[in-house]
């Protein structure tokens, strides 16, 4: 059966790609812009690749096309498929038809951390001896692909709340039916298509609508919204992550060195071991306990989760350093949204001591870029001790403003080149700068690297 794949270069869709692939099934596909690494990654696999969006793509008949989200009416290949009665199907759909239905499904959910416990959870099951099968979107770094079909009944998958496809407005976790689901937590965010949390809590309604009763529902304890959405009807059993003065009820991690390097882990207050990693901030204890927790429900037992988390690497983009120059690290995080910055933030801080730290932002996402979270930005900031802002063309509110809101200095650019050389003229010795944005910030780690190596 040959599939072509629209916006096959996304890391979901890729993974789809190479899914199918893995399954014996022949796979093309086609992008905007066919571009590494999952480009190299693909055509490594055997995938046909194409560029560009254009209706030749399809002239060696496919039996089914699975469209990606980005794909919208008016593309010339989606007007094609709809005008000659193609079959087609989204991603999420095709992988609930053909992989998920018999497997034991694991979803990571939340507005944050989905990529890195999807990441922690798969190293966690590899490392029991459970071949698990992945969908993860981003880079895990204990494996060699973001993807695989795996050998187990286990999947292990990260759950979008965004949307599924042009002709399906269902978030895309809807698709999954998990038998495990976490739920790292909920804010408002995509604006772009959610008119406000409200709507992001149904959405997840729907989905905890379909865990079954014997099934397990993971999160922290009293965050308000999870809360009211669980509210609403759940029939599937709970655990949560829990403060100090609950840790006989849940989950909890005892700090051991105050940015989060090392902790105590304890399940209804029986201790189950001390992690002891590479990864710091109070944000990746949080993950880990839900990874630890998930883990357990497949059958792992937290001493071996908790031995697997000692060897765990972060995900590529989640506080990765990407060089040190004259004394001078340079770290690259996909924080881009207040909460994620706040505490990607707050846990350099924690590690950083009294040396300075500066944040270097470009608001990027849809949701940063109409201005929804431009009241609470300079607050998330609020641990950096220099604020470095790209305003970018596309940026719909004047970043500026962050200069009155900030109480540390803010430079504010909308040249990348001489936003680099504000940053490189007040850096020194000692200092951490934090590249945080969803997208390639036009390469500005490299070039921040290169400029501080000719001070």
């Amino acid at each position: 059966m040959h599939l072509h794949i629209l916006g096959i270069c996304g890391t979901f869709m890729g993974g789809i790609a190479a899914i199918a692939k893995q399954m014996g099934f022949r796979v093309s596909g086609c992008d905007a812009n066919v571009y590494p690494p999952m480009s190299t990654q693909l055509a490594q696999l055997g995938v046909e690749l194409k560029s560009g969006y254009l209706i030749e793509h399809l002239d060696d008949e496919p039996d089914l096309v699975i469209v990606g989200n980005a794909m919208a009416r008016g593309n010339v290949m989606v007007e094609y498929i709809l005008d000659r009665k193609i079959a087609y199907t989204s991603g999420p759909q095709w992988l609930l038809e053909h992989v998920l239905k018999d497997r034991w499904v694991l979803a990571v959910s939340g507005t944050h951390g989905k990529t890195t416990t999807s990441s922690m959870l798969t190293w966690i099951l590899q490392y029991a001896g459970m071949e698990p099968g992945f969908l993860i979107g981003g880079v895990p770094q204990n494996f060699d692909c973001s993807a695989r079909l795996g050998n187990a009944p286990f999947f292990v998958i990260e759950a979008d709340e965004y949307d599924t496809a042009f002709f399906d407005k269902r978030s895309k976790f809807v698709h999954y039916r998990p038998n495990t689901l976490v739920i790292n937590n909920m804010e408002f965010d995509h604006a772009d298509i959610f008119h406000d949390i409200s709507d992001i809590q149904r959405q997840f309604h729907h989905l905890i609508r379909m865990v079954p009763s014997n099934g397990l529902i993971l999160s922290p304890k009293n965050e308000p919204a999870i809360t009211e959405t669980l509210a609403m009807g759940c029939w599937t059993p709970t655990e949560y992550s829990v403060v100090e003065a609950d840790k006989l009820l849940g989950w909890h991690a005892e700090k051991c060195i105050a940015d989060g390097s090392e902790f105590i882990v304890s399940f209804k207050g029986v201790i189950q071991g001390r992690v002891n990693w590479a990864l710091i901030g109070d944000f990746n204890i949080d993950n880990g306990l839900m990874a630890i927790a998930a883990a357990r429900h497949a059958g792992v037992p937290s001493k071996v989760a908790i031995e697997a988390l000692t060897s765990f690497i972060n995900t590529k983009r989640r506080l990765e350093l990407k060089g040190e120059v004259n004394q001078i690290r340079v770290f690259d995080d996909f924080a881009h949204h207040p909460t994620a910055i706040a505490k990607t933030l707050a846990g350099v801080r924690a590690n950083v001591g009294t040396r300075r730290v500066m944040a270097i932002l470009e608001p990027r996402s849809n949701t940063m870029k109409s201005g929804v979270h431009k009241d609470t930005l300079a607050k998330s900031l609020s641990n950096a001790d220099m604020v470095f802002v790209y305003q970018g063309e596309q940026v719909k509110w004047s970043v500026e403003t962050l200069i009155t809101d900030c109480v540390q200095p803010c430079f504010v650019s909308q040249d990348i080149s001489q936003l680099v050389a504000n940053i490189v003229a007040n850096a020194q010795a000692g200092d951490t700068l934090v590249v945080m944005s969803n997208g390639g910030f036009a390469g500005i780690h490299e070039k921040l690297l290169l400029a501080l190596s000719e001070l």
